[in-house]
């Protein structure tokens, strides 16, 4: 079936977020400001007589690395080449690159077939907030703005393969969110985000240099959540402290994906990551 692919304008990458939300994705209220952020042309519709029936983000990072999400059919349109199309059209805008995924494990042999994979799986674990004021009154915790932000961008730089500089400072500011780091004698070892989402609130990125840390700054994100609102974490399953952390506080497995790549896996230090930023833009 033919359909006009193109990028969508700042002011319509919500609906993209509107067709993740009807997938059960629960975005974040305030991604569609901070994803423009991260590649103004990374995202395309797939139209059918002005009517978009797909999605899909192929987002570049300084020309370094790309990450492939958003990746939507409505139902009503699949079975006809869409999917296909899109995908050949995000792929193509991230030729030369190494390109990641994160994609339900069923999909696997399909994104081999195109030259992804397997790194590692993530899994979406969920609980109920509880203000445990374990971390809230910890002399190290301190507001992420405080932290300079060319040290915040090196320190990403560690867990992420490439500079999204654009993307973090508007991630780290959004509405509806809180964000905290854990400074000890003017270092920084750890920091932190939580948004409000369609459900809930999601921690992403949760970074740590140990499991102490990680611990007392998943405790002081969730204290601003109302009591027994659900909180999401979004874990690297290699991440043995990371799955003690949410099974310390009985929170449950709801989603799991596939981090792949096309390409060498890049440099990751995975043992820092308790916390995954989103499953869309890595």
């Amino acid at each position: 079936m033919d359909v006009a692919i193109r990028t969508l304008r700042s002011d319509e990458i919500q609906l993209a977020i509107d067709a993740a939300a009807l997938e059960g994705w629960n975005p974040g209220l305030h991604d569609a400001r901070c994803f423009h952020a991260a590649d103004a042309n990374g995202f395309l519709v797939a139209e059918h007589d002005g009517l978009p029936v797909g999605f899909i983000s192929a987002v570049s990072y300084a020309g370094q690395f790309g990450f492939i999400g958003l990746y939507i059919v409505a139902p009503t349109w699949r079975g006809r080449g869409i999917g296909m199309q899109l995908w050949k059209a995000g792929m193509g805008r991230l030729k030369g690159q190494v390109v990641g995924l994160d994609g339900v494990p069923a999909q696997q042999d399909n994104y081999r077939r195109s030259g992804f994979e397997l790194a590692w799986n993530n899994a979406r674990f969920a609980g109920l907030a509880r203000d445990t004021n374990a971390g809230g009154s910890a002399a190290q915790i301190v507001p992420l703005a405080r932290v300079d932000f060319g040290v915040l961008c090196a320190e990403d730089r560690r867990v992420f393969p490439a500079p999204r500089e654009g993307f973090l400072q508007s991630w780290i500011s959004m509405p509806d969110s809180t964000a905290l780091a854990w400074v000890d004698r003017g270092r920084l070892a750890g920091w932190g985000v939580i948004r409000r989402c369609r459900q809930g609130h999601k921690i992403g990125p949760l970074v740590a240099e140990s499991h102490d840390i990680a611990n007392a700054l998943f405790d002081a994100l969730c204290a601003g959540v109302p009591p027994d609102d659900t909180v999401y974490l979004d874990i690297p399953l290699p991440n043995a402290d990371a799955m003690a952390l949410v099974d310390a506080r009985g929170m449950q497995s709801v989603f799991e994906t596939a981090r792949m790549y096309a390409g060498p896996a890049p440099a990751c230090e995975l043992e820092r990551v308790y916390g995954i930023t989103t499953f869309e833009l890595g």
